[in-house]
């Protein structure tokens, strides 16, 4: 991504040419949303404010610019470090097997980092609007300036991809040898259920994964004639330096944990962002029903409850990881990103937690994602939220039948439920 082009897209991850949804751009353009207009309160967005009122300062370094200050500034550990090397962002021109793009993550904000690059990308998940998107020139003449960026980066930020709202994603491609997709063989979205072959198309990967294949690190030699990934040379790398030249980049690492919780909370992100403005909608189209009929401005009506019913049941079947893959062997990662993961808590009295690992059968060990202690999550409307809550109650009392949540064993609905009773504080729903 250069200053020079228009339409600036940022992070994550993946960013692919695709057109906007010209109905999810109304929707979300749209009273009550009004994406573009309103005025974004995440993490980046505050900083840019006290960046411009002089109480947060940004430090010049000739290496990487603002990158370790902004990482700082924001909280993103180097720890979460992956690394992406095929041309699917604006900054094509930068990104090569030899240069990949770095991108960093906490729980709510991403930054993208290329070498020699013009701008460092960030993005946020902003509690009400959904994916938000920012530019920081990497200029150390001028003062460090965040700026916002909208309807350019909804092209490929605001699609059926993102779940028709403004969102992010991790993308898996074939890459040829300068990084370029192959796309007539294909693409893939990756999340929780994802087919462990088809992650990681396009990043470098460290980490062992036992008799378990991936996309990453490799590409196509020969695109004209090739078809598949050599995936066995890509397997169970822990070290890079065969392959790219980690030097100029924080930390020598690609972690496939990080690149693991990487993919499950962008997915959950957009499902979040989908029932926050599926309930702004809702609220609003029942206002105005009950106003034309003369009802209670309070009347739920059978069409309003059915559809906070719906958005709810998303939301529920992302924080339980239905469909989620099982894995067959175990995952190590090769970075200090899992144990300073776990550390961030919050932990019940028998010190456990939604963040700890699981890692030999799936993710988490307890299937509930932290993403429940979110912003993002508090701040879905009431009528989806409490729903939420009312599922949540039923699925981990064992009194849901309807087979979609089988997958959560006696003991992991009684210490999910113990869990998250434990810190009522950081807990938007009752269960």
């Amino acid at each position: 991504m250069t200053a020079r082009i228009p339409g600036i897209s940022t992070l994550v991850l993946l960013f692919l040419s695709f057109p906007a949804a010209t109905e999810a751009q109304i929707e979300y353009e749209r009273e009550p949303i009004n994406y573009s207009d309103s005025q974004s309160t995440d993490a980046v967005a505050t900083l840019a404010k006290r960046l411009e009122t002089g109480e947060a300062v940004l430090t010049w370094e000739p290496e990487h610019g603002y990158l370790k200050s902004i990482l700082q500034q924001l909280g993103v550990s180097w720890s979460s470090q992956t690394l992406v090397f095929s041309k699917t962002s604006l900054q094509v021109s930068r990104i090569t097997p030899e240069t990949p793009r770095a991108v960093y993550f906490n729980d709510d904000v991403y930054v993208g980092w290329v070498q020699n690059g013009e701008v460092i990308e960030l993005s946020a998940a902003d509690p009400k609007l959904g994916g938000t998107f920012y530019t920081l020139p990497q200029k150390n003449d001028v003062p460090a300036k965040i700026s916002r960026e909208t309807s350019r980066c909804l092209q490929c930020h605001g699609t059926f991809h993102t779940r028709r709202t403004p969102g992010h994603m991790v993308r898996s491609v074939i890459p040829d040898n300068r990084g370029l997709p192959v796309f007539r063989l294909g693409t893939h979205l990756n999340d929780d259920t994802s087919p462990f072959a088809e992650r990681w198309g396009g990043w470098y990967v460290t980490g062992t994964h036992g008799d378990q294949r991936h996309m990453g690190n490799s590409f196509l030699k020969n695109p004209e004639h090739d078809e598949k990934l050599d995936m066995e040379s890509g397997a169970n790398i822990t070290n890079l330096s065969p392959l790219v030249d980690t030097s100029p980049y924080l930390t020598p690492h690609s972690d496939i944990v990080a690149l693991m919780v990487l993919q499950h909370q962008a997915t959950m992100h957009n499902i979040l962002t989908a029932a926050n403005h599926s309930g702004q909608l809702t609220m609003r189209d029942a206002e105005v029903m009950n106003k034309a009929l003369d009802r209670p401005l309070d009347f739920v009506s059978e069409s309003t409850e059915r559809r906070y019913a719906s958005a709810a049941e998303k939301v529920v079947r992302g924080l339980l990881f239905c469909d989620e893959l099982r894995l067959t062997a175990g995952i190590h990662g090769t970075s200090s990103f899992a144990e300073e993961f776990q550390q961030k808590g919050p932990f019940d009295e028998q010190g456990r937690s939604l963040r700890q690992f699981d890692l030999n059968t799936r993710l988490f060990r307890y299937p509930c994602s932290f993403l429940i202690y979110s912003d993002a999550f508090r701040e879905i409307p009431a009528g989806v939220r409490d729903r939420v809550g009312q599922r949540l109650q039923e699925i981990l009392a064992g009194n849901d039948t309807s087979g979609e949540f089988d997958h959560l064993t006696k003991e992991d609905r009684d210490a999910i439920r113990e869990i998250l009773l434990s810190c009522p504080e950081r807990l938007a729903v009752s269960i």
